[in-house]
């Protein structure tokens, strides 16, 4: 029986797989895996606040124009301060019946609450505290979480990878050691999720005092845990 070129191209294929999967690190060899891992620590040079206004009224009308008036003085607020469109979106919007107390049996609606609420970003850290003081002066009542971060963590993170895998290096050699045998070449590398800034988040409720909003922004930490496969061999 005759093969045919192509049939039997595909079955030298086939077969010629498995010595070329063994070119790469063998895993099955004698091995110790470790866990690396290191932090950094950085003062946040970015911060995003949530504030809005809550409007009440009898009808839905009266709450919505209401509300879009006071929105309105507080985006003009935000303006004059300097913040741009880009950093300055709307999040929520919303217009819900407000109802009595529940009576068994009884569904009552006694008025009507409008909110829109925007998210700020700040890139100067340093005038979260004016900004406050501009929305709630502008009138807004509802002022909710604000984060801190940091805006581009590469070149931190990228530092914290090399401490990580120091880490594991040495925690590597003190098993290699107690075991009686020498640490090798590394065979694998993984980096745990997606590292990224812890967030920190304070809410402020609704701030309605003279006095200065005080703002403790202190420092943001960014963690890295990797896991390292190292290759072992008899001791000397």
């Amino acid at each position: 029986m005759m093969i045919r070129p192509i049939l039997a191209a595909a079955i030298a294929s086939c077969v010629a797989l498995p010595a070329v999967a063994q070119d790469g690190p063998r895993l099955d060899m004698p091995a110790v895996t470790v866990s690396g891992e290191a932090s950094v620590s950085a003062p946040p040079d970015l911060a995003q606040i949530d504030a809005g206004v809550a409007s009440d009224a009898k009808t839905a009308r009266e709450a919505a124009e209401a509300n879009n008036a006071a929105m309105a003085k507080v985006l003009q607020a935000l303006k004059t301060a300097g913040l741009a469109d880009k950093d300055v979106q709307t999040s929520r919007l919303s217009l819900q019946p407000q109802y009595a107390p529940n009576r068994p049996g009884q569904t009552q609606v006694t008025s009507y609450r409008a909110s829109n609420r925007v998210t700020i970003k700040l890139r100067e850290v340093a005038k979260v505290a004016s900004v406050i003081d501009t929305v709630v002066g502008a009138g807004a009542n509802d002022v909710g979480n604000i984060y801190f971060t940091v805006s581009e963590p590469s070149k931190l993170l990228d530092d914290a990878r090399e401490k990580a895998v120091a880490d594991a290096r040495r925690k590597a050699e003190i098993y290699a050691k107690a075991a009686g045998v020498t640490l090798g070449k590394p065979l694998s590398i993984s980096e745990d999720g997606a590292p990224a800034p812890v967030f920190r988040a304070k809410n402020f409720g609704a701030p309605m005092a003279a006095t200065p909003t005080p703002v403790a922004q202190g420092e943001e930490t960014l963690s890295i845990t990797v896991n390292v496969t190292w290759a072992i061999k008899a001791g000397p």
